[in-house]
């Protein structure tokens, strides 16, 4: 058996559903960052243990959690609220446990949008690491969201998960996607000044999850970055057969790619004021993420 983390923040139009797919494991942990809304209260009704721990980052906040907070067992999977546990899933993870040959898995998502599995444009299979001994993982930040580390080898699971990525509205997926946008902005500027791509990991990388970090930092380097995106997504990559919806879809990260350039442009080019500190005056970026990390749920 595995233990379930549940990572929340002002989820309630989601956790009950969430929770109730991962009632295959007897030991489910709701963290939570001091929702303001009924999420906790729905939460409890559930009967799952809750706690509850300041925002930080998506890497400081998983580190925590996996350090920090008590598991019944070693291994664990963590779930966002509106991502779902699926029987079939639940059982394949079960027997990956059983080996000792790796130390994580990854799982690909099947992201639901507009009442559609957008299979195409999104990249799928894309991976990320689900499943876990609590002993041999961390996180750490990486723009918006987190990387994993691993001490020691990991393998990839054949089923998936659903992501319902904008089950709590077009409003919510906008207001998020605008906070995103400026941790993306700073880790774009610290990539362009001070990172290279790795073209050999971009054509013989050992898996799909090397290979798209190496496609995500070459990108950061082409101009027009989201007028080739959407040529990427929605042609390439077979957007175009996703309907209404997958154009839609490539429409909006070809929004949020833009947003991301507009403060690339701020960070690099508007007038700051210098900021006051005792050690000397904090360059703007590093103020600004600063200030994202503690403020961003």
């Amino acid at each position: 058996m595995f233990s379930i983390y549940i990572l929340t923040h002002n989820e309630e139009l989601d956790i009950a559903a969430c929770i109730e797919s991962a009632q295959f494991s007897d030991d489910i942990i709701v963290v939570d960052s001091y929702s303001s809304d009924r999420t906790v209260e729905i939460a409890t009704s559930k009967g799952v243990r809750i706690l509850q721990h300041t925002f930080e980052s998506h890497g400081r906040q998983r580190t925590w959690m996996i350090q920090e907070v008590p598991t019944k067992y070693n291994w664990a999977y963590i779930l966002e609220a509106d991502e779902r546990m699926t029987p079939e899933l639940f059982a394949e993870c079960l027997e990956a446990i059983k080996t000792s040959e790796y130390v994580g898995y990854y799982v690909a998502e099947r992201v639901m949008f507009m009442n559609r599995w957008i299979r195409h444009s999104t990249q799928y299979p894309r991976y990320q690491l689900r499943l876990f001994r609590k002993d041999k993982v961390w996180f750490s930040d990486y723009g918006h969201t987190e990387r994993e580390v691993c001490e020691g080898n990991t393998g990839f699971l054949k089923e998936t998960y659903p992501h319902y990525t904008c089950s709590k509205g077009m409003s919510r997926w906008i207001e998020k996607h605008n906070r995103y946008s400026t941790d993306e902005a700073i880790e774009t500027v610290r990539q362009l000044e001070t990172g290279t791509v790795d073209w050999k990991e971009l054509i013989w990388g050992g898996n799909e999850v090397i290979r798209r970090r190496t496609l995500k930092d070459l990108s950061l380097r082409l101009p027009g970055r989201p007028f080739w995106r959407f040529l990427y997504m929605y042609f390439f990559l077979g957007g175009c057969l996703d309907g209404r919806a997958g154009f839609t879809w490539c429409v909006l990260q070809t929004f949020y790619e833009y947003l991301i350039l507009l403060k690339v442009w701020e960070l690099k080019y508007q007038p700051q004021p210098a900021i006051d500190d005792p050690s000397g005056s904090i360059p703007l970026p590093e103020k600004q993420a600063e200030q994202t990390a503690i403020t961003s749920p």
